[in-house]
């Protein structure tokens, strides 16, 4: 799909500012992916679309979840992670895109998962250090990421998990794991 259908199709489902922010992580997709040889095209394509459900009614998406047997553990966690896999799921059926990569950067890039591919690391740090966020700690993963992928989305999982900590939110599992996964690659490639 072409990136201007993709992004007239996206900008019906999104706010303004959000879209502004979709546009900041195709950007930064983009040029990961070239930095850390992940597919552009992919990247690019995942990044548009990686908030498609962003605004779609929680009962609509908790119904997607039920229905589509997506992982129960979603509905017992903040409603803020379901609109990566009920996005997945929506951009397959509405906007007919079919690959599984593209489809699983989607699905993965709030929770991260064990074995993360490049394309999925790349969604998920694109979104978590374009342009227009501005939160403690987001500058500096943006320079991590431009020396080692692997070190920058560490990082950013753990300012993720010790944000909700904080906060007094439960994490999501999947998010653990992944973050424990990373932490032993690392350790096995830099210790």
């Amino acid at each position: 799909m072409k990136r201007e259908k993709a992004l007239k199709i996206v900008k019906e489902q999104l706010t303004e500012h959000r879209f502004q922010h979709t546009l900041g992580v195709m950007e930064t997709a983009i040029k990961l992916a070239a930095k850390y040889g992940a597919d552009e095209k992919k990247a690019e394509l995942a990044a548009i679309f990686h908030d498609y459900a962003k605004f779609r009614p929680k009962e609509e998406m908790k119904q997607i979840i039920i229905e589509q047997a997506m992982d129960p553990k979603l509905l017992q966690f903040n409603a803020e992670l379901w609109h990566a896999p009920v996005g997945a799921y929506l951009v397959k059926t509405e906007a007919g895109i079919e690959d599984e990569e593209v489809l699983d950067a989607i699905r993965y890039h709030t929770s991260g998962r064990p074995d993360m591919t490049v394309l999925d690391k790349v969604i998920y740090l694109a979104d978590y250090i374009e342009p227009g966020r501005q939160f403690p700690g987001v500058d500096e993963v943006r320079e991590m990421a431009e020396r080692n992928l692997d070190e920058a989305l560490i990082q950013a999982l753990k300012n993720t998990i010790v944000f909700l900590l904080k906060k007094n939110q439960p994490v999501f599992p999947d998010t653990v794991d992944t973050y424990n996964h990373l932490v032993k690659k690392w350790r096995e490639v830099n210790e």
